[in-house]
This record gives C-alpha cells, sequence and structure tokens, in this order.
C-alpha cells in the first residue's frame, strides 16, 4: 500500500511538471471547470493517464525485481510465450 500511496504522489507531481511544461499553467482543467475547453480538458486527461500509467508500470516492475533479487523468484506472471517455447502446445 506505501508503494501505492508514493507512486500516487510522485505521479501526480510527475503530471504537474509534465503540464507546466507543454503549457505554462501552474495548474491542468478540471472536467468541471465551465471555462475550458473540450480539447483542453480531454488533453490535460489523456496526458494525466498516460503518466499514471508509466509510474504505475514503473513501480510495480522495480518491486517485482526488487523482490525477485531477494528471493530468487519472480512474484508475477512469466507472461506470454515466446517463438522458442514449445510449439506442440499451439493448435
Amino acid at each position: 500500500m506505501t508503494f501505492g500511496v508514493l507512486g500516487g504522489v510522485a505521479a501526480t507531481a510527475a503530471f504537474n511538471q509534465v503540464w507546466k511544461m507543454l503549457t505554462g499553467q501552474d495548474e491542468a482543467p478540471e472536467a468541471t471547470e465551465r471555462n475550458r475547453g473540450w480539447g483542453e480538458v480531454l488533453t490535460a486527461a489523456a496526458i494525466q493517464g498516460a503518466v499514471f500509467g508509466f509510474v504505475k508500470a514503473l513501480a510495480d516492475r522495480s518491486g517485482a525485481a526488487g523482490f525477485s533479487k531477494l528471493t530468487g523468484t519472480w512474484p508475477g506472471d512469466d507472461g506470454p510465450e515466446g517463438p522458442e517455447d514449445d510449439e506442440s502446445e499451439r493448435g
């Protein structure tokens, strides 16, 4: 849970920096602000989603790598089978 909270704080800070760099505005628009256009609101939401997704993946992957280094076991799925895997299992 601690990593989730820290990730959220980091993602918020990162998004605010990206938004300010791109627009020069200190704060991104809220969806309910009447004087903001659809394009601005949706652009902010898309950038925010990308930043939050990136930070979540970074935190999850780093945590899994740290867990693996400590225990010798990967905590998640192995993922899809690659081309070098046994082809007899495919239809």
